[in-house]
């Protein structure tokens, strides 16, 4: 059967304003604009305050071909720590494929452990402590898109050249303590100016939270604590501050 003209036109006309291209799903794998190298540092974690200094981030990534690895490990000073491992495969695309997420208490017990396979289709986790301990292992079958810990930031960096009505949604991987697959949406939001030891920084803020459905949405982010990115524009955009979350315990953190 013939089309009507009319659709046709429409459908043409809808592909010219998208670059022809077709609209992305959460799970799709987003495009990379700026390439990624080796780099390591440390960042200051901060209380809900941002004053007061309670433990330090250290943060590594390495590219060996087109194959980048990360480590990012969130230390405290009442001896807990949040660790996050992922790999990814970055051509032309952000392309996850493995990762483990690690939630230690002030024992340095690991509470939450989550193991996750993208390529083989599989989570193994294990959480809680002593006779209460639980494990899982299921295949699941995760997108290419799926992003969690330190993959987030490269989202982020890469936001204007993803994003569809400023946002921009992803599949991920969440300790709760068990682990959790759902949808985050990454939202742009209003000019802010930070202010810095007499410096004043001009910044793009950025609100990440789930996404089920529009309708449920607003209850969700009244209920959740706010996640919040204050971003330097340039080529790359940096990261100037986060308030948020530390892990599904919500202990609020800043980190600048």
């Amino acid at each position: 059967m013939r089309r009507p003209v009319a659709t046709v036109t429409l459908a043409a006309a809808l592909l010219a304003l998208r670059g022809g291209a077709a609209a992305r799903s959460p799970g799709d794998p987003i495009r990379l604009v700026f390439d990624e190298g080796d780099i390591a540092g440390t960042s200051t974690v901060y209380g809900p305050d941002g004053h007061e200094p309670i433990g330090f981030i250290e943060y590594r990534q390495k590219r060996r071909g087109n194959v980048l690895s990360s480590v990012r490990i969130a230390h405290f000073r009442d001896g807990s720590s949040d660790e996050d491992r992922a790999e990814a495969r970055v051509e032309g695309t952000l392309e996850a494929l493995t990762g483990r997420s690690i939630v230690r208490d002030t024992d340095g017990v690991a509470v939450a452990d989550v193991t996750i396979d993208v390529a083989g289709g599989r989570i193994s986790a294990s959480w809680g402590r002593d006779a209460d301990r639980q494990r899982k292992e299921e295949p699941v079958a995760l997108p290419k898109g799926t992003y969690w810990g330190p993959l987030i930031y490269l989202v982020l960096k890469n936001f204007e050249a993803n994003a569809e009505d400023g946002r921009l949604v992803f599949a991920t991987v969440v300790p709760t303590p068990q682990p959790r697959v759902l949808d985050l949406e990454l939202s742009r939001g209003d000019a802010a100016v930070l202010e810095r030891t007499g410096t004043r920084l001009a910044t793009q803020r950025f609100e990440l939270g789930p996404t089920v459905h529009w309708a449920v949405d607003p209850i969700l982010r009244r209920v959740l604590p706010r996640t919040t990115f204050w971003v330097l524009p340039g080529e790359p955009p940096a990261l100037a501050r986060f308030a948020g979350p530390r892990n599904y315990a919500r202990q609020e953190i800043v980190i600048q």
